[in-house]
């Protein structure tokens, strides 16, 4: 199995009561593999997980694995702990486990190999590696990389470096055959597909779902006309998205379009400011505005 396209890494929408809405979780998968999404991912960063109840993250893989189930897509599960990828023994819809490299402990390049060893080794679905520094505190280099896709169970990288330097150049020039590389960074997701990756999991992709799809098609196909500067459009969008701690600007924005019934989130996360929801609005009727004429002139 080959992990491409685009994945987006469902956040976890709340009623006015503080439950988490499981109907607006349902209608928001459907919604994004309806417009062009290869998966989804449940329980990632994007969703909240640690304030999450145990209940709650069953009910939340329940759900996606049935949306996941009924349009033949690939299901990927946030899962760093022995305990979390056991719980997917009983899921086949779940292709892969979204594990993170060990955040705050910083145990060193060696440590973590060591850590990926083990898990992948007891783990019932393959392992995605979560690589981003500037959450873990632990930066791997791109030797470090390719070790960790030699690891048997290792099946891809979730790559979020906060930019593009020497070792990401090192790691695409000599890219492992057998390792998928999903940008994890939105704003530069559009270079990382120039380099060779194989796809993204972009939480901005919640709301300018087709024209991320579009972005990796087009460089996959080397159709850079379109490429560049959908790719400038969305690296905008992405940054108003991200101006505040995610997924809070998303969830404004996804409200705002009535796609789920409120914009709350959890502490310690705070509720975006109305400013940086209108600026992430104002960047994504520019996308979409965009891409109008495009989609006209085809038709």
């Amino acid at each position: 199995m080959t992990l491409s396209g685009l994945y987006v890494p469902l956040i976890t929408p709340f009623d006015r009561t503080g439950a988490v809405a499981l109907d607006a979780l349902e209608s928001l998968a459907h919604q994004v593999l309806e417009a062009g999404a290869r998966g989804l991912v449940a329980l990632g960063t994007t969703a909240e997980p640690s304030s999450l109840t145990a209940t709650e993250h069953r009910e939340i893989i329940d759900v996606t694995t049935r949306v996941a189930r009924e349009h033949n897509a690939h299901l990927l599960v946030g899962a760093n702990t022995p305990q979390a990828l056991h719980a997917l023994t009983d899921h086949p819809e779940v292709v892969a486990a979204l594990t993170v490299v060990p955040p705050f402990v910083r145990p060193g390049e060696e440590g973590v190999l060591a850590h990926f060893t083990r898990l992948a080794a007891d783990s019932p679905v393959p392992l995605v590696a979560y690589d981003i520094p500037h959450r873990t505190g632990q930066y791997l280099s791109a030797a470090t990389l390719h070790r960790l896709a030699a690891i048997p169970g290792v099946l891809g990288l979730k790559y979020a470096p906060g930019g593009i330097n020497a070792d990401t150049i090192a790691l695409f020039a000599d890219q492992p055959s057998d390792l998928a590389i999903l940008g994890g960074d939105d704003a530069f997701i559009s270079p990382l597909l120039a380099l060779g990756a194989h796809g993204g999991i972009l939480a901005g992709s919640h709301v300018a779902t087709t024209e991320f799809a579009q972005l990796i098609d087009a460089w996959r196909t080397g159709d850079t006309t379109t490429a560049r500067p959908l790719g400038n459009r969305l690296g905008v969008l992405a940054t108003a998205l991200f101006a505040e701690p995610n997924p809070t600007v998303i969830k404004a924005v996804l409200h705002a379009q009535g796609r789920i019934p409120t914009p709350d989130v959890r502490l310690p996360l705070l509720p975006a400011h109305p400013t940086s929801t209108e600026t992430a609005l104002h960047a994504l009727d520019t996308v979409t505005s965009a891409a109008r004429p495009l989609a006209t002139q085809r038709g």
